[in-house]
């Protein structure tokens, strides 16, 4: 009976590895593609940096006001899924710097100029970490007043803000746009929008990722875009648009992750430290949001309670990073800040 039994695994995982891992029909889905623009040249007021995450080089951009009689308060930028630095931080920077703040950015292990093996691999629980580096890289710079730290995050980094201030009272200020608050609720979401045969299809395609890196094989990637209907991590409507406005046509970005995320890049459900945040937080939420839900908005709202402000504008995911909604958005930000700092 044991030797039946020891048959039918060793026949289950052969199956496994024969339809999943090696089975050469299963390919890579397409990957789409922006259209690549070369980076013109730094402004001088940016400085390349580097610090160190468990023996992994994270690279960043900082940037110092003009004015330097005293110590600058400084806003730690972490960008969304699978953005880079290059993409859109440093139109945030710029904002921050005139109004004489410093402005930290980078790109998290894995993705971008950062260090990190294999390339494109997610994981919130590492990205969080990367961000405690960067406090501790900021409050390490002479020009910098290390009590004055506000986290900015946005899209799927809107929460780590959070998760670091609830263990850290000395963060002066938590910014978060657009944020993926509650992984539950954004989760049942994405499920209502999607079904189950596409998560279905991206568990197959994570299982493919996760086996071939057991075996020491290269990486099954899936694109972290793509057009609905289209096999990619984001396919709601308006994403892929959205991505190619502000992302595909960047010098660094790929638009590609391991597919083993579905597995790796859950971490903490940022809702669940919000009771425990003590520092000023800013919400700025998209009620159009399709990718994030107004409902977790709410909740960690109702946690927080005078320790929190909501401001809400009346467009998508996409738009707060552009033209007047980015402007409107960023004179919130600023007088925020100006309040706490």
């Amino acid at each position: 009976m044991l030797l039946l039994v020891f048959l039918w695994m060793l026949v289950i995982i052969l199956v496994y590895l024969l339809l999943i891992i090696f089975f050469p029909v299963m390919r890579e889905p397409e990957i789409r593609a922006g259209n690549r623009v070369e980076e013109s040249a730094p402004p001088e007021n940016r400085e390349e940096i580097e610090y160190q995450v468990e023996g992994d080089a994270v690279r960043g951009w900082l940037y110092l006001p003009e004015r330097k009689t005293k110590l600058a308060p400084c806003v730690i930028l972490s960008h969304g899924f699978g953005g880079t630095k290059d993409a859109l931080l440093e139109r945030y920077a710029f904002q921050f710097n005139e109004a004489g703040y410093a402005a930290l950015t980078y790109d998290y292990r894995h993705f971008g100029e950062s260090d990190g093996e294999p390339r494109q691999f997610f994981s919130a629980t590492k990205q969080e970490e990367d961000l405690r580096g960067a406090i501790s890289y900021a409050r390490d710079r002479k020009e910098i007043d290390c009590k004055r730290i506000v986290l900015w995050g946005t899209s799927a980094a809107g929460g780590y803000g959070l998760v670091i201030a609830a263990e850290d009272p000395t963060i002066a200020g938590v910014i978060a746009q657009c944020p993926a608050l509650d992984k539950d609720i954004d989760g049942k979401v994405a499920l209502e929008r999607e079904g189950w045969r596409f998560f279905l299809k991206l568990f197959v395609h994570a299982q493919r990722d996760r086996g071939r890196g057991r075996l020491g094989l290269s990486p099954h990637y899936i694109p972290i875009v793509g057009m609905p209907g289209e096999t990619a991590m984001l396919t709601a409507p308006g994403a892929y648009e959205g991505y190619q406005d502000i992302l595909l046509n960047s010098p660094t970005f790929q638009n590609r992750v391991c597919a083993q995320v579905l597995f790796t890049g859950q971490g903490e459900n940022p809702s669940l430290f919000a009771a425990h945040v003590r520092c000023p937080t800013l919400i700025l939420a998209c009620e159009k949001d399709i990718l994030v839900s107004m409902e977790s908005v709410d909740k960690v709202a109702k946690i927080m309670g005078d320790r929190c402000r909501v401001i809400t504008y009346p467009i998508d995911h996409f738009d707060i990073y552009q033209e007047e909604d980015f402007e409107h958005a960023v004179d919130d930000m600023l007088a925020f800040i100006a309040g706490i700092v």
